[in-house]
C-alpha cells in the first residue's frame, strides 16, 4: 500500500530528527532544509543520511528578507514588539514547504513545532495549542485555512523531555543538541549590532 507523501521541514536538530521517525511509520517522508544564509545544511543533510530519507536545500533568503527582516527592523526602530515567528511561519517558511509538496506531489507538509491541529465546525481545521511546557502554537498563530489543512505536527501530543527519550532510545545523533532559542537570522541573540550591520533603513 503506498503511503501519502510528506514534504518535512528538517533542521538538524532533535525535535525535526524524531518528527521525522514518527512521521516514518505512516509516511512518505521527503526533508528539506530552508536556506536563510547562515549555513547548517550541512548538518541537515547529515541527518537526513542517517535517518535514510530523501533531502533538498531550499533557498528562503529574498522572502526572509522582505517579508521579515524588513520589518522586523521597522518594528524595533519605531519600539513596537517583533513577533518574526509569526510572520515567517505563515508567509515564509510554510509557503516554502507547499511549493516544494505541489512539486513533488506531496499531500501534507510537517514541522517539529509543538502544537496540534484538529476539526472543528463548518469543515474548519482548528490550531490547538501543544503540551504546557512547550506550546509552540503562539508562532503559528497566523496559518492560514489553506496552510493548516495539509500540515501535520508530529510532536503535538509529546514534551520536550519526551522527545529528547526517544531520540536517545533511537540513538539518533542530535539527541543532545542544544536547542536553538534565538531569532534564526539573529543567531546571537544581538539585535543592535545586527541592526548597525544592515546599516541606515
Amino acid at each position: 500500500m503506498t503511503k501519502p507523501k510528506v514534504i518535512l521541514g528538517l533542521s538538524g536538530g532533535v525535535d525535526s530528527a524524531v518528527a521525522a521517525l514518527l512521521l516514518r511509520e505512516s509516511y512518505d517522508v521527503h526533508c528539506v532544509w530552508l536556506d536563510i544564509g547562515l549555513g547548517g545544511g550541512e548538518d541537515a543533510a547529515a541527518m537526513a543520511d542517517w535517518l535514510g530519507l530523501p533531502f533538498e536545500k531550499g533557498d528562503i533568503r529574498a522572502e526572509l528578507e522582505h517579508f521579515v527582516c524588513q520589518p522586523f527592523i521597522q518594528d524595533y526602530l519605531t519600539g513596537r514588539t517583533p513577533l518574526p515567528c509569526a510572520r515567517c511561519n505563515p508567509l515564509v517558511k510554510f509557503p516554502a514547504l507547499v511549493q516544494v509538496g505541489q512539486r513533488l506531489g506531496a499531500e501534507y507538509i510537517a514541522t517539529g513545532h509543538y502544537a496540534r491541529v484538529a476539526k472543528g465546525p463548518d469543515n474548519r481545521v482548528l490550531l490547538r495549542r501543544g503540551l504546557p511546557a512547550n506550546d509552540q502554537s503562539y508562532m503559528l498563530g497566523r496559518l492560514t485555512q489553506h496552510l493548516l489543512r495539509s500540515t501535520l505536527f508530529p510532536l503535538g501530543g509529546y514534551e520536550k523531555v519526551q522527545v529528547r527519550a526517544l531520540a536517545e532510545q533511537w540513538e539518533i545523533p542530535v539527541a543532545h543538541k542544544p536547542d536553538s532559542m534565538e531569532i534564526c537570522f539573529i543567531p546571537d541573540g544581538d539585535y543592535a549590532a545586527w541592526l548597525d550591520q544592515r546599516g541606515p533603513t
